[in-house]
């Protein structure tokens, strides 16, 4: 065969310019599995943002682990509760079409009273809700709005913590299952085609809050760690469609059946798209979802101490020296990390479907290591 000098060039060149980008990503998937290893994974998957661009997306692991099925980026996860996240984004922009306001009664916009009865003259704003400072709290449970309803339930009282609203943060999943039934209520859609229809189709993206609207072979199972015999058993509820619920549904009141809260399905590179949206303040790809002005509130720490604004809260404990924006969601064995720097452009999507967990200062060991590994690899 003769020798072709030019393409043996064009070869060298091109193989050159990857070689050093692809061992880079040796390195790193070997340094991910050690984490992944060290804390018996399941599987994750994982998507970076550098430069306000996706550069690296990869899956490791197991999608199924009875079927031995590895994990692919195509694959979608219930990312639990940055889904929040998704919620307060729709809810500002109801806010920017004047439809509410942030300091409205909570309750008014709910249809039922909302009052703390330690304290029934102060006023529970839409802005203490979407901050977790209301004073409600979860003691009762959240997939039902009967728990709070004075009408439906005679200990309703005990949905309140012994505090005045607006004076402390408690994490409350009651607060955005209400707010799911809001953005029903001032938008006259129903909670999951509002998401589709106003956040994920503008910004492309392939999700959902219904488990029938979507593809339930990409589905990824969910594991709970059992550290007494170091086994994990599939989550039979994560992806329940509750058909029956649906069928009976009642618009602005029985929204917690999609969970606002925390019932987001999404791939961790579709995630990624989104966080952009966020990075960018707001925008992506050309595309508004919301205004600056919107975009700033939402990363706006309301409580100082928890960092929390509207569901994205500033965190300057997950890599040293660096402050992130973003959250953190878990639920059936699944962790899910969403973390950027809206001033230099970067950003972390870490999706795991089980893990022997252990924590420091409120999150994952497992999420933080994975997060200080693809920030020394691919940022730093």
């Amino acid at each position: 065969m003769k020798f072709n000098l030019k393409y043996a060039l064009v070869t060298f060149l091109i193989a050159g310019k990857f070689a050093p980008a692809h061992a880079q990503n040796q390195k790193s998937e070997a340094d991910f599995k050690a984490v992944m290893e060290k804390y018996s994974a399941v599987g994750a998957s994982v998507a970076i943002v550098k430069a306000g661009k996706i550069i690296y997306t990869h899956s490791f692991g197991l999608k199924d682990l009875e079927n031995k099925t590895p994990l692919s980026d195509q694959d979608i996860f219930r990312i639990a509760s940055i889904s929040k996240s998704f919620s307060a984004t729709s809810i500002m922009q109801l806010v920017e079409a004047g439809k509410i306001n942030l300091d409205d009664d909570f309750g008014d916009l709910v249809g039922f009273k909302i009052r703390n009865p330690k304290f029934p003259d102060q006023k529970i704003t839409l802005k203490m809700a979407l901050s977790h400072t209301s004073s409600l709290n979860d003691s009762q449970g959240y997939l039902n709005l009967d728990l709070i309803n004075p009408d439906k339930n005679p200990n309703w009282g005990k949905c309140y913590n012994d505090y005045q609203p607006g004076s402390k943060f408690d994490y409350c999943n009651l607060n955005f299952n209400l707010i799911g039934t809001i953005i029903e209520k001032k938008s006259g859609e129903r909670f999951d085609n509002y998401v589709k229809n106003h956040v994920l189709k503008p910004l492309g993206l392939y999700a959902g809050y219904c488990v029938d609207s979507l593809d339930s072979t990409r589905f990824v199972n969910l594991y709970e760690y059992h550290a007494d015999t170091k086994t994990y058993t599939p989550s039979p509820t994560a992806y329940a469609p509750r058909r029956t619920e649906i069928a009976n549904y009642v618009m602005g009141y029985t929204t917690p059946v999609f969970s606002p809260t925390g019932g987001m399905k999404i791939s961790a590179t579709d995630l990624a798209k989104y966080m952009i949206m966020h990075m960018n303040y707001g925008t992506a790809n050309g595309v508004k979802i919301i205004s600056k002005k919107s975009a700033k509130k939402m990363q706006t720490a309301l409580t100082p101490e928890e960092g929390y604004g509207f569901a994205i809260r500033t965190a300057d404990n997950l890599i040293p020296g660096v402050k992130l924006k973003g959250h953190t969601g878990s639920a059936y064995g699944l962790y899910s990390t969403m973390f950027f720097n809206p001033k230099e452009k970067f950003g972390f999507i870490i999706i795991t479907n089980g893990i022997n967990a252990t924590y420091t200062d409120g999150l994952p060991d497992f999420s933080r290591e994975a997060i200080n590994v693809l920030y020394q690899d691919f940022i730093k």
